[in-house]
């Protein structure tokens, strides 16, 4: 499984800066504000995504990618938790394949592979399926809110 710490330093915290958040970093073994599953995943608050370098970078996408869908106004208020539809946790888990294309050194296909070993589940049994076959429904959800263009999802590997 990548972890943050495999990344090329600052790499996560541009990718964030990006898209209006702050990566806060959290020192070895301490413990990780807002975070929804438990140490080592990401947690958010805010703006925030708090990350240790033993955070896996899936982690650290997913719960970014749920401030990126959130609206603008709603992002202050939320707190560990932030998904309140399906079809919203569909988009994060769309757009934090998209957005892995941006982290040199990982790529939507080695994020699938992670998404798929730490056990995320998709109806066709795999993320990458999901992704090619069964995310019609999520990408326009992203499209429609200016996230991602009207477009087919690319091909993988």
């Amino acid at each position: 499984m990548l972890r943050l710490g495999d990344l090329a330093p600052g790499a996560a915290a541009a990718l964030l800066h990006r898209h209006g958040l702050t990566l806060a970093p959290v020192p070895d073994g301490a413990p990780i504000p807002g975070s929804y599953w438990g140490e080592p995943e990401a947690g958010i608050i805010g703006t925030r995504v708090y990350a240790r370098a033993d955070t896996p970078v899936h982690s650290l996408l997913h719960e970014a990618c749920h401030l990126i869908v959130a609206p603008a106004e709603k992002r202050a208020s939320i707190h560990t938790d932030a998904s309140e539809s399906q079809a919203e946790e569909d988009a994060t888990c769309y757009l934090q394949i998209v957005l892995a294309d941006a982290l040199p050194g990982v790529g939507r296909e080695r994020i699938m592979a992670d998404m798929d070993a730490w056990g995320y589940t998709f109806r066709l049994g795999s993320a990458r399926a999901w992704y090619e076959r069964d995310a019609e429904d999520a990408r326009d959800w992203l499209a429609a809110r200016g996230l991602l263009p009207l477009a087919p999802a690319p091909a993988c590997g």
